[in-house]
């Protein structure tokens, strides 16, 4: 399976990802966030490989902010908060990685040394 990353091309967080990838020669699939964000299922997948529900939003985007998510978390089934994040990229927190089973959010470099051995 391809790896797939989810990014946004004015985020120096996702450049600094992608760098990184380019850099050990990573094959990956890169798609704008914004315009084409992760599918309910793929973020499901991110659940499912143990990373909470919240890690998955972008809290200091505007989007977020905006959307008044902070107070709305904790209110909203996860049904909810996942067909939010499907329908505004810019609610996800990138990059959004997916790699096999494994599901990497944001850019820490020791989980992606991990991952990309």
């Amino acid at each position: 399976m391809p790896v797939k990353v989810y990014q946004y091309p004015k985020c120096s967080t996702c450049r600094k990802a992608l760098k990184w990838l380019d850099g050990r020669k990573v094959s990956y699939h890169s798609i704008d966030i914004v315009a084409t964000p992760p599918k309910k299922a793929e973020l499901q997948r991110a659940l499912k490989s143990g990373v909470p529900l919240k890690k998955l939003f972008n809290t200091s985007g505007q989007s977020y902010r905006e959307g008044g998510w902070s107070e709305k978390l904790g209110q909203v089934t996860e049904a909810q908060a996942l067909d939010a994040l499907a329908a505004d990229g810019k609610l996800i927190k990138r990059p959004f990685v997916l790699s096999g089973e494994q599901v990497l959010v944001g850019f820490d470099e020791g989980a992606y040394a991990k991952e990309f051995k």
